[in-house]
């Protein structure tokens, strides 16, 4: 059973664009149908984890924001730094989703448990799931319902709705 979801920002959590001001400001897109999706995978007791090659105070308040209990930025190898999460949570790669775009990550795609990429990834990523959206337009909350799907949570993931 997944446990853990390994996640992307740009092109999977945002929409992969970097907008900047004159005066120098970063923005950053993100979809809310994926952040209240991410809410709702921890409050489920479930893991999520952000891996990152870049490095933002964006990226950091919007972890926070959605109580994602890792957040890792500037990271050259994302292959070691989820094995270094896994065993932390003394999990393995089997009870792992991982979701990415492109190049850089292939190698943690190819490990885990259940691998997705947005509809838009580089056409090198293959995963076992290629979605139907957009990174930053949705591609987390579509790829979370499927994983719930296929865990027979639904139940207890639409419970607090009913």
């Amino acid at each position: 059973m997944i446990e853990i979801i390994f996640l992307d920002v740009d092109g999977c959590l945002s929409d992969g664009g970097i907008y900047k001001t004159n005066s120098g400001d970063e923005f950053k897109r993100f979809d809310v149908k994926d952040g209240f999706a991410l809410q709702q995978w921890n409050k489920l007791g479930k893991i999520s984890a952000i891996i990152t090659g870049k490095k933002s105070i964006i990226v950091e308040n919007r972890a926070k924001e959605l109580g994602v209990k890792y957040c890792f930025q500037d990271v050259k190898d994302k292959m070691a730094k989820a094995s270094e999460i896994l065993n932390l949570e003394g999990l393995s790669f089997d009870n792992a989703a991982a979701i990415g775009d492109d190049l850089n990550d292939m190698r943690l795609l190819s490990s885990v448990g259940l691998s997705f990429s947005p509809n838009d990834a580089h056409e090198s990523v293959k995963t076992d799931i290629k979605l139907s959206k957009n990174g930053g337009f949705g591609a987390v909350r579509e790829m979370i319902d499927i994983i719930i799907d296929r865990s027979n949570l639904k139940d207890k993931w639409l419970s607090p709705w009913l």
